[in-house]
């Protein structure tokens, strides 16, 4: 009666997912040599106390910069170990854009029962401060997609973040890395943080090359799948397919995964070469996962969007409020006014969901934006967006 069901967790090809997740960290990293050497290198003396630093990754989409991130941490700890207690904390900014919301989830991975309601930001940071020192410990702190925190909440916390010892007796609390695509993200710094992050502690990471494209996807393959079940050319068309997407490890992923998934559909175990099918109207840049995170407005205002351009390649600002309000009244939430209306719009373009360009059209007034979406796939979010509101969150 559910024989349908049979094939899930039949696993012909896949014994885990976890390595084709773009949060999977290697144990070693691909082409990315000469980055860890430079990055140890500004790292140079964290290994005494009372040292902290400071560093800027800065690449394109799928260039590898988190991953670059947490690979060199979890390095340094290990490295270490007998000689400084040192743990590292990942956020994105993405999911966390403002910074009450950091310095919260700091918190909360330092201590879990640490009240977090009823404290000015100086006095949660000096908490934080008191925190680590009393256990002995440095942390390094790593800020994901960092430019949507500086564009949406400025870069007060930074600041602070990077003064957090002054005026004390001792020093070497916290280390920070800042990691963007943005490449001019440096210009969005005042003078005074700009002067203590220091241009020299700046690493740019370059696109990938095929052949390191290749042997990432091979790593991937390896650690996700049986032995045997994908051979030397389909790895090399993955390879291929993503350095013509501009050197895009995350592309790279998401074919490997697209093709596993079709061939363990067709019942085989064993990848052919036209499982790997690489879409035009795709990119690797933003996983749909991150929806969930949206307010539910800003969720209301992305589903008429979505809708749209399940048919059309763009919408206007004034088709986008119509949209909205349409949204809301088969969810029966009664819909925000024009400038809370705008505000998540702009929200949604800091986080990269949508993007907009002013329309060169004399017709109406006031402002008027053409809206696309380059970075997702429109029915792809429509579902999970759906699925959020029906749930309630």
């Amino acid at each position: 009666m559910v024989d349908y069901l049979d094939r899930i967790g039949a696993g012909k090809i896949l014994i885990s997912g976890e390595p084709l997740s773009f949060d999977w960290t290697p144990p070693v990293l691909i082409g990315r040599d000469v980055q860890l050497s430079n990055l140890a290198s500004i790292f140079n003396g964290i290994e005494n106390h009372n040292v902290s630093k400071r560093a800027v990754i800065i690449g394109n989409v799928g260039s590898g910069k988190t991953v670059l991130a947490r690979r060199f941490c979890m390095d340094v700890i290990n490295k270490l170990e007998r000689r400084r207690k040192i743990e590292f904390v990942h956020i994105n900014c993405r999911n966390h854009p403002s910074s009450s919301q950091i310095i919260q989830q700091i918190i909360q991975s330092l201590d879990p029962g640490h009240p977090d309601r009823g404290f000015s930001t100086g006095e949660l940071i000096q908490s934080i401060r008191r925190n680590i020192n009393t256990n002995g410990r440095h942390l390094i702190l790593i800020l994901d997609e960092v430019d949507i925190l500086i564009r949406r909440d400025s870069s007060d916390l930074i600041y602070k973040l990077l003064r957090i010892d002054e005026g004390k007796d001792d020093s070497g609390t916290l280390s920070l890395v800042l990691v963007s695509q943005d490449l001019t993200i440096f210009n969005l710094f005042e003078r005074a943080i700009k002067s203590r992050l220091g241009e020299s502690n700046i690493l740019r990471l370059p696109s990938y090359k095929s052949e390191d494209l290749v042997s990432i996807t091979k790593q991937r393959y390896e650690a996700s799948c049986k032995p045997n079940s994908i051979e030397g050319p389909i790895l090399e068309k993955i390879g291929d397919y993503a350095e013509d997407s501009g050197g895009d490890a995350r592309m790279a992923i998401e074919l490997l995964e697209a093709a596993i998934a079709r061939a363990e559909k067709d019942g085989r175990s064993k990848l052919i070469l036209e499982d790997v099918r690489p879409s035009e109207n795709t990119s690797a840049s933003i996983e749909p996962s991150i929806i969930h995170d949206l307010s539910k407005h800003e969720k209301l205002v992305l589903l008429g969007i979505c809708r749209r351009l399940k048919r059309s390649d763009n919408i206007s600002s004034g088709d986008t409020r119509k949209m909205y309000e349409l949204v809301c009244e088969e969810f029966s939430i009664t819909p925000r006014g024009y400038t809370t209306f705008w505000k998540h719009l702009k929200s949604l373009e800091i986080g990269n969901l949508i993007s907009s360009i002013s329309s060169t059209t004399n017709l109406g007034r006031g402002r008027t934006q053409i809206i696309s979406m380059p970075n997702l796939l429109p029915a792809t979010i429509e579902s999970n967006l759906e699925t959020d509101l029906l749930r309630g969150r």
